[in-house]
């Protein structure tokens, strides 16, 4: 059996440092209450200089601020005997921070610095441990937040996403490919007093065999060719294969009704349809619900270029060139991302939708994940002609026309081209095309003493045709309109 990492403090050295942090405020709100919250913004975008300026040259919390989120050097002798353990020799008698210390939230969060705070070679190491990112905090966002038994945080890091599971879950679990990315993480479960069960490991392997509630992963998902230069970006397999992977494995992983959800990257091919690839890696009778959305791509070179920029910079390894031509010789001209959302249902009619988000949405969301969830197993489990349905909030329709070319000016000269509904639904702000009937379907509802049979009814009589083709082709289109929140059961 995998036994738990140790962190790389001692209980009792955790337990001294915990009190140290504590005593002089190295906290958010502490920080913010030292040197304001401009500064303290500052810091968070890795700008030290705005802090730097406002501190003391001996008090105890700034000192912490210039070790642990400044990465500046300071005499050893200014330095509480507590600190020491994440302290390496900076030399002339100076010592600078080993760890980025990063008070987050109501916790602290270990890892590497920056490469914007300690660009120098040594910390460019391929198995750096990242500080807490964009990405991070997009996957946190978008995360369901129900109570769940166990949860597991896969390729865990810094442990950033574990410590929010940790406030909805029984258990948490946290793996890593590193074995430094698991002590760091280990240590930022020691450090804030949360019981983890921290494993070393590729992919699902530390955990085969066990299954759980909520699965989350910030994964390596770069696409390329599978060679390893960074262990928090390369996954050692080619293409977008990782994030496949990571999709076959969510049957054995999760329990019934459990959740699998993970930020990805897949390849944008010449002459594929980029749904249809993501599509393949779902295992054929899986029996997983999918929403799979997308929210840009990146040209090839423009997105080489901002991997190496991220890691330093590695032009002169020729890692560049190689890169881009594996991408030529595969064809592949761009690569999208987005957020994989998964659920394990055992039905025989799982749901898979793979879209883009419109460049007007919001950030997906936790809520959105759950209400979209919810909209499938109300579909699923009601019979939409016994329904009563209101139009969705915000619901508006754009109607676009043109004279016809032939025709004189005047009324009669119209001619519609497409009818747009706006969805707003909570922040995804949906554009779709839509026709006369689902116009009439959505303006027609919001009577309560009117199902949606006795609606297609009456539109049957008054457009006088046959009432069964008409439910036909109204079914699709009402399942359509309530995924989208166009129209909200009663």
């Amino acid at each position: 059996m995998t036994t738990s990492t140790e962190p790389l403090l001692t209980p009792q050295a955790t337990a001294a440092l915990r009190d140290v942090l504590l005593q002089y405020g190295y906290t958010r709100d502490g920080i913010v209450t030292r040197i304001g919250i401009e500064a303290a913004h500052a810091l968070n975008r890795y700008d030290p200089e705005p802090a730097l300026q406002l501190l003391g040259e001996s008090d105890p919390l700034g000192m912490l601020i210039r070790l642990f989120m400044c990465g500046r050097s300071i005499p050893i002798v200014q330095v509480d005997e507590a600190v020491v353990p994440l302290l390496e020799p900076a030399g002339e008698g100076l010592v600078r921070a080993a760890v980025y210390l990063h008070p987050y939230e109501k916790w602290w969060a270990v890892s590497d610095f920056p490469l914007f705070l300690r660009p120098e070679a040594r910390d460019r190491r391929a198995d750096r441990v990242l500080p807490i990112g964009p990405t991070a905090t997009l996957l946190r966002r978008a995360t369901l937040g129900h109570r769940v038994k166990a949860a597991l945080d896969l390729g865990t890091g810094c442990g950033v996403q574990a410590l929010h599971l940790s406030d909805q879950a029984d258990t948490v679990v946290a793996t890593d490919l590193s074995a430094r990315a698991a002590r760091f993480a280990a240590t930022t479960a020691a450090l804030n007093e949360l019981d983890w069960e921290v494993l070393e490991g590729d992919m699902a392997q530390p955990v085969a065999g066990r299954r759980f509630d909520l699965v989350v992963s910030n994964p390596p998902y770069a696409v390329g060719p599978g060679t390893v230069h960074c262990v928090y970006r390369d996954s050692g397999r080619p293409g977008d294969a990782m994030c496949a992977e990571l999709v076959a494995a969510a049957p054995d992983l999760l329990t019934e009704g459990g959740h699998l959800q993970f930020r990805a990257n897949w390849a944008h091919v010449a002459g594929e349809d980029w749904r249809e690839r993501v599509a393949h890696w779902l295992p054929a009778g899986s029996g997983l619900d999918a929403w799979i959305v997308q929210r840009g791509v990146t040209d090839a070179r423009a997105y080489v270029d901002h991997w190496l920029e991220q890691s330093g910079g590695e032009e002169h390894l020729g890692q560049r060139e190689s890169w881009l031509r594996w991408f030529e010789d595969r064809k592949i001209t761009g690569v999208g991302t987005g957020t994989v959302v998964l659920r394990r249902t055992d039905r025989h009619d799982p749901v898979v939708r793979i879209e883009e988000l419109s460049p007007e949405a919001a950030e997906l969301t936790g809520g959105q994940v759950a209400d979209w969830f919810t909209r499938q197993d109300w579909l699923r489990d009601h019979d939409p002609l016994t329904a009563h349905f209101r139009p969705g909030p915000g619901v508006r329709l754009w109607q676009e026309a043109g004279l016809r070319p032939d025709s004189v000016s005047g009324p009669g000269g119209w001619h519609l081209n497409q009818q747009l509904l706006k969805i707003p639904s909570d922040g995804l702000n949906w554009n779709e095309r839509t026709t006369p009937l689902g116009v009439a379907l959505i303006g027609g509802s919001g009577r309560p003493d009117e199902t949606l049979g006795d609606q297609l009814t009456r539109l049957a009589e008054a457009e006088g045709t046959d009432r069964s083709r008409l439910v036909l082709a109204a079914l699709p289109e009402v399942a359509r309109l309530v995924e989208r929140g166009a129209l909200i059961p009663g």
